[in-house]
C-alpha cells in the first residue's frame, strides 16, 4: 500500500464547505465543516484511496461505507457517528457525517498525553460496547484508532469510520499504526482485529504512544507491527495483563471480549471500592466521567477474572440430523458442552511474554487415529467415541479422577454460518438441567478460517459445569468443534485455564 497524495478542494460536493482541521492520521484528515445547504457544522473526514477507482468501484465504496454507517447508528443512536454523506472525488474518499459534541481521542492525548489507567478503562468498556453490538451482527470496524473515537465530556463515545474496512484491496486505509498484524499480512480480518485495535488504543492511552509507531511509509509501519516485538506497557498497571493478551500476534490466542470486559470492569471496580466502600453485588453501577454516569455491570462479567487469558469461547458441534451425540466416560459428562481453547497471561508479577508452550512434564501429544492431533494433559485418553457412519465423528477425551474433557467434534454437515450452527444446536443443549449461556454466541476466526464461539453453564451429575467452545469450517460441509468443560468452581484454576489453552494451541487438523 502506498501512501496517497489528498489534495483540499475548498468544498466537498459542492456542498460542505471545509473550515478547519479537527485531527489528522497518516492519510486521513478529519475537517470541520459547514452543510451550506442547511446552515449546520459538519465533521467531514478525508482518506485517501491508495488507487484511484473506477465509476462502478467507487460507487461501490461509497454505498458500503452509507449502509454500514446507517446499519450502526440505527442499533447504536447517540454513539456511532451519523453519516450525512460519502462520496468519491479524485481518488479522495469523503465521509461526512453530523458534527459530533465530543473530543476525538488524539486532540484528548495530544493535550495532556496519558491518560491514568483507569480513565483508559471507561473509555475501553465504552468502546467494546459498539463493538460487541457490531460484532454481534457480523460487523468489524478494521479502522479504529485515535481520530476515530470521540469523548463527550460525560465520558461516552461516539465511533465513526465504520464501513471503510474492505473499501478497497488495501489492507488499511489510514493509521497503519493501529493496524493489526492480521491486516499488515493482508489476511481477512474479523472481530479480533478491533479486539488488537482495542489494545493498541489502551496502550496508547497509558503510554503516550502507539505499540508499534509509525515508520512514515505505511508498508514499513505494517511491516513492525507484524514483525516486531511488543514493548512491554510501564504505565498501564492493572490493565498491563489485558494489553498485553489483545496484543498478541497470533489472532488465536487475543483475549476474547468477555475476558476483556471482565479485565476493564475490575478496574473500575477497584476504583470503587476504594473510593466508596461498598458491598461487591453483582449488578453494582459504576460512575463514567465527569458527569458521573452510571452503567449496569452484567452478571456473567463477574465469571471472568483479570488473569485469565481464556482465549477462546465457541462453537458448533452438532451431528448430522441435529442430535448431540453422548459421550460417556468417568467425571461430568460434556453433556452438549463444547470446548475451545485459550492462551494464558503472564502472572501480574512478570513482564515477559506469555509462554508459548506447557511444559512436557505436564502435556502429552495425543495423534488420534481419527487424524487429529492435540496436547493433553498427562494421563488424558480417548474416554468414548461415537460415529455416524463416514459423516462425522465424536471423541471425549479426559482421565479417571479428572473432571475436566475434551470433546472433539467433526462432521461433514456443517451449515456455511457456524453461528447460525451454533443457534441450530442451542435447543439441545437447553434440555441439561440449569442450563444457562454466558453472552452471545459471537463470530470470530480460527488461523484464517470462519469460525464461532460460544459458552454456557449447565447441572451434570450433580455438580455444576461450564464449557467453552468453539467450531470452526474448513470448507465444503466440514467442520470441527472444540469443547472444553470442567466444574465451574474450578474454572479459574491456573491447571484448568493452562490445559484450556494448551489444546486450542496445540489442535491440528488432519492434512491433506
Amino acid at each position: 500500500m502506498v501512501k496517497a497524495h489528498i489534495s483540499t478542494p475548498v468544498s466537498v460536493a459542492g456542498r460542505f464547505r471545509l473550515v478547519e482541521v479537527v485531527s489528522r492520521e497518516t492519510n486521513r484528515v478529519c475537517w470541520y465543516g459547514e452543510d451550506t445547504a442547511v446552515e449546520r457544522p459538519v465533521l467531514v473526514t478525508q482518506v485517501g484511496l491508495p488507487d484511484v477507482p473506477d465509476g462502478e468501484e467507487a460507487r461501490r465504496i461509497v454505498a458500503r461505507v452509507l449502509h454500514t454507517c446507517e446499519r450502526m447508528a440505527l442499533l447504536l443512536p447517540r454513539r456511532v457517528a451519523e453519516v450525512v454523506d460519502a462520496v468519491e472525488e479524485s481518488g479522495t474518499l469523503w465521509v461526512v457525517t453530523r458534527w459530533i459534541d465530543g473530543v476525538p481521542l488524539s486532540e484528548l492525548l495530544a493535550q495532556q498525553g496519558t491518560l491514568n489507567y483507569v480513565r483508559a478503562a471507561r473509555i475501553g468498556l465504552e468502546l467494546l460496547d459498539v463493538l460487541e453490538t457490531a460484532h454481534g451482527q457480523g460487523l468489524a470496524h478494521g479502522e479504529l484508532s485515535p481520530a476515530q473515537v470521540f469523548v463527550r465530556d460525560d465520558g461516552s463515545l461516539v465511533v465513526a469510520g465504520f464501513g471503510l474496512a474492505g473499501a478497497t484491496l488495501a489492507p488499511r486505509l489510514a493509521a497503519p499504526a493501529y493496524a493489526s498484524p492480521e491486516q499488515a499480512r493482508d489476511e481477512p480480518i474479523g472481530p479480533a482485529t478491533d479486539l488488537w485495535t482495542l489494545g493498541a488504543l489502551l496502550y496508547t492511552m497509558v503510554e503516550g504512544r502507539p505499540p508499534f509507531r509509525d515508520r512514515g511509509r505505511p508498508e514499513a509501519t505494517l511491516k513492525g507491527v507484524d514483525r516486531l516485538p511488543l514493548r512491554t506497557p510501564v504505565r498501564a498497571g492493572p490493565l498491563t495483563q489485558a494489553v498485553q493478551g489483545l496484543l498478541r500476534k497470533d489472532a488465536v490466542e487475543r483475549l476474547p471480549r468477555p475476558v476483556v470486559r471482565a479485565a476493564l470492569v475490575r478496574v473500575l471496580d477497584e476504583e470503587t471500592a476504594a473510593t466508596v466502600p461498598s458491598p461487591r453485588l453483582r449488578g453494582r453501577r459504576y460512575a463514567h466521567g465527569p458527569g458521573r454516569r452510571s452503567r449496569t455491570v452484567l452478571a456473567g462479567t463477574a465469571l471472568a477474572v483479570v488473569g485469565v487469558a481464556v482465549a477462546v469461547l465457541a462453537v458448533t458441534d452438532r451431528l448430522p440430523g441435529g442430535s448431540d451425540a453422548p459421550a460417556a466416560g468417568p467425571g461430568p459428562n460434556p453433556t452438549p458442552s463444547a470446548t475451545a481453547p485459550a492462551s494464558p497471561t503472564p502472572s501480574p508479577t512478570s513482564s515477559a511474554a506469555p509462554p508459548s508452550a506447557p511444559t512436557e512434564a505436564a502435556f502429552r501429544r495425543y495423534d488420534s487415529p481419527e487424524g487429529f492431533s492435540v496436547s493433553l494433559p498427562e494421563g488424558w485418553r480417548p474416554l468414548s467415541t461415537d460415529r455416524v457412519g463416514d459423516l462425522a465423528y465424536r471423541v471425549v477425551l479426559g482421565a479417571k479422577g479428572d473432571p475436566r474433557t475434551l470433546t472433539v467434534t467433526y462432521s461433514e454437515r456443517v451449515g456455511p454460518d457456524p453461528v447460525a450452527v451454533w443457534r441450530d444446536v442451542e435447543p439441545g443443549l437447553r434440555q441439561a438441567g440449569g442450563y444457562r449461556r454466558l453472552g452471545e454466541i459471537r463470530s470470530t476466526t480460527y488461523r484464517g478460517r470462519e469460525a464461532a464461539e460460544m459458552e454456557w453453564l449447565a447441572d451434570t451429575g450433580g455438580t455444576r459445569v461450564r464449557t467453552l467452545g468453539r467450531g470452526f469450517l474448513l470448507g465444503g460441509g466440514r467442520g470441527y468443534s472444540l469443547r472444553w468443560t470442567a466444574p465451574a468452581a474450578d474454572w479459574d484454576d491456573p491447571g484448568n485455564r493452562e490445559g484450556l489453552a494448551t489444546a486450542l494451541r496445540t489442535f491440528q487438523e488432519p492434512s491433506g
